[in-house]
């Protein structure tokens, strides 16, 4: 395939792809849209314009809306024929690619629009499901000779979050208060966090309402998952430590998380799929799977002081996760948790087995013992005030290349 719209051939957004969002356009109106290379695609007047009229199912303009639920809720017999017709439209010799009115009305450039969060989510989950760096945390801070909990390898383990605090990629985060236990203080304190950190992260999106008591199985789980972003699961590590036993992360989380604005198909991934890292023990029925449920996406980290440049500080793959999606979907609902449309569930901090590949400044500096060098002299063993971290991610394969963009946020001073 060949686009009529000009790009480079380092974009994440190729004709391979055909992501979805939401986006302000010339700061008077929104819509949700899809991207090729940098130009911006209003969806809403697509159909408008009647290039959508031919698929079943599409009745309304619920390209109209403030978030793509209603979109995504109508199914991949549809959805996924919206993003075949828009692979087609933007081929070389298509009827739009001739009909210069349309795209004089219906595509943007990258500058001209604001994009938004593009699902409103009404339930959040993260999981902890990388397992390098489930053992790198307990051999910081349990027992080194048995770092990974007795439960890790039969069960993906995840707690619930807080969805209204998860934003879209640009947005300032405020470093957060709470109670912290020095190492050498007999009681806790309360203040600033002093040890904010990141964590690489990919999240799934759900596309289907379901009832309580019913449950997704590992074979039906892909059906459910409309598509990925890229997650930023700010922490704050001293608020954490004293914090969650007996359960779990609570202040240390819930103040905010970052997404990025693009939502990329599983059918645009379907390129890059791999297996899965070998599981023992064996896992129970209802966890097993057929087929390869990985992928293969690079991701990198990049840590920019204030004023300073961007520095590369990780560079990890989201293929090293031991549990994949449709593991985690498959435990999640198999007690009969239902589900709701626009549900977010976070893979937990991806890490590898090089340092370098290492997805939280927690792992990266060994809890502050080996502080990272920046460009401009200055050292980090956690997140600074005014620090900007951006993460990346893409997948590359046989020249078709397929990306999320990025997100990022910037940490400014407590309120």
């Amino acid at each position: 395939m060949k686009s009529f719209v000009e790009y480079s051939s380092k974009s994440d957004f190729s004709i391979h792809n055909i992501p979805f969002g939401v986006a302000v356009f010339n700061k008077e109106f929104i819509a949700c849209c899809t991207r090729i290379g940098d130009q911006v695609i209003d969806l809403a007047t697509l159909y408008d314009l009647g290039y959508f009229e031919e698929i079943d199912g599409l009745d309304d303009n619920i390209f109209e809306a403030y978030t793509l639920n209603e979109f995504i809720e109508l199914g991949k017999p549809v959805t996924n024929l919206v993003r075949l017709k828009l692979q087609e439209l933007l081929c070389e010799g298509s009827t739009l690619s001739k009909d210069e009115k349309t795209i004089e009305e219906a595509f943007y450039n990258l500058d001209e629009v604001k994009m938004m969060m593009p699902v409103h989510i009404p339930n959040y989950t993260d999981f902890y499901s990388s397992i390098e760096h489930a053992t790198n945390v307990g051999k910081m801070f349990r027992d080194p000779a048995n770092a990974l909990l007795p439960n890790w390898k039969h069960l993906p383990v995840g707690y619930h979050g807080r969805a209204s605090s998860i934003v879209v990629s640009g947005t300032e985060i405020n470093r957060p208060k709470g109670q912290m236990k020095p190492a050498d203080a007999d009681k806790p304190v309360f203040g600033v966090c002093k040890q904010l950190d990141f964590e690489l992260e990919m999240a799934f999106i759900i596309n289907k309402n379901t009832e309580m008591g019913e449950s997704i199985s590992t074979k039906e789980a892909e059906d459910a998952i409309f598509g990925m972003v890229i997650f930023n699961d700010w922490s704050a590590r001293d608020i954490q430590s004293w914090e969650y036993v007996p359960l779990g992360p609570f202040l240390a989380k819930n103040f905010g998380s970052s997404v990025s604005p693009w939502v990329v198909t599983l059918e645009a991934l379907e390129p890059f799929r791999t297996a899965s890292p070998t599981q023992d023990p064996e896992v129970l029925d209802y966890l097993k799977f057929e087929g390869d449920k990985n992928y293969d996406i690079n991701l990198e980290v990049y840590l920019q002081p204030e004023n300073g440049e961007h520095n590369l500080i990780s560079e990890s793959n989201y293929k090293f996760m031991y549990w994949n999606m449709t593991q985690q979907l498959a435990h999640h609902t198999v007690n009969g948790c239902n589900l709701e449309v626009g549900d977010m569930y976070a893979s937990g901090t991806i890490s590898g087995s090089d340092p370098k590949s290492f997805g939280s400044m927690l792992e990266l500096t060994w809890r502050g013992q080996n502080p990272i060098q920046l460009t401009n002299g200055e050292e980090r063993k956690f997140i600074n005030d005014n620090d900007t971290v951006t993460m990346k991610a893409w997948a590359e394969k046989d020249g078709v290349r397929v990306g999320f963009g990025e997100v990022s946020g910037k940490i400014i001073p407590t309120k």
